[in-house]
């Protein structure tokens, strides 16, 4: 079986790296949008198993991105987790209104967002 791909979605070149690092050392294949549009372009064009959509981003932001990714025929099934320094309760309300699986606060505690990414693969939608 070929490795799950996720794509990492986050305006912050530091916090792409790290995350990328974190999953590509669990065995997922991993690549990077900068912003919101760039995400929803990937998700058409490369169907990734999985999105980890930071929120803050210039231009379109990753609740607008999520919104359109989860709302396309073509992307629906993809499972989004919002991945942000957002920490506000009506931010994750929010979050998860626009088609979010799961909200997940900056900093990001590795293991459990391990564990998480292997929940949602493991149950998909």
């Amino acid at each position: 079986m070929s490795a799950k791909r996720i794509l990492v979605v986050d305006d912050s070149a530091t916090d792409r790296a790290v995350l990328s690092d974190c999953l590509t050392q669990a065995g997922y294949q991993v690549s990077s949008a900068q912003t919101g549009d760039e995400a929803i372009t990937k998700c058409r064009d490369e169907r990734p198993d999985l999105v980890l959509m930071d929120v803050v981003m210039p231009g379109t932001n990753g609740f607008q991105a999520t919104r359109a990714i989860t709302r396309d025929e073509v992307t629906r099934a993809i499972p989004i987790i919002l991945c942000t320094s957002k920490s506000m309760k009506t931010d994750q309300v929010w979050g998860m209104r626009q088609g979010a699986v799961d909200y997940i606060t900056k900093p990001v505690d590795q293991t459990k967002l391990l564990e998480r990414i292997s929940q949602i693969l493991a149950n998909p939608r």
